[in-house]
């Protein structure tokens, strides 16, 4: 049985020990992108469009390049396997880690980056928006 990793009203602030004083694209690599690239791109481009798991799982086939073919023939297997495996949530993610990106999740579980710098963030963060629980992303470093 699957535990779901869903986040509902609840937003991710940056963690503690975060090098950005703004949210920051993240940069690709020579080799393509990386995947707090394919994440940022996601959530970016679909504003309260992908919750936690359908984010972590498109990032996965999109990082591992598993063509449009395969995933419409073993689309139930690919995330069957990718779910069979211990996730990371989302507050182990670079975006709130490193690149200066809030993350809130409404209550149909589905998230929109904020960045550090916004006055939306600040409201996030301070607990200004009811009904919302906040959580700090993981730390990068051990205290």
């Amino acid at each position: 049985m699957r535990v779901e990793l869903n986040y509902y009203n609840t937003f991710i602030a940056v963690s503690e020990d975060c090098p950005a004083d703004y949210g920051i694209v993240p940069p690709d690599k020579a080799s393509g992108k990386t995947k707090p690239g394919i994440e940022y791109e996601l959530a970016a481009d679909h504003p309260y469009g992908y919750s936690q798991e359908e984010l972590l799982f498109e990032t996965y086939v999109r990082h591992k390049q598993i063509p449009p073919e395969e995933r419409r023939l073993r689309g139930a297997e690919l995330r069957a396997e990718f779910f069979g495996k211990s996730q990371a949530c989302m507050r182990a993610s670079m975006l709130p880690k490193k690149y200066g990106w809030g993350l809130h999740f409404n209550a149909e579980g589905k998230l929109a980056l904020v960045p550090k710098e916004s006055p939306e963030y600040s409201r996030f963060a301070d607990g200004e928006v009811e009904g919302v629980t906040v959580l700090k992303a993981m730390r990068n470093k051990k205290a």
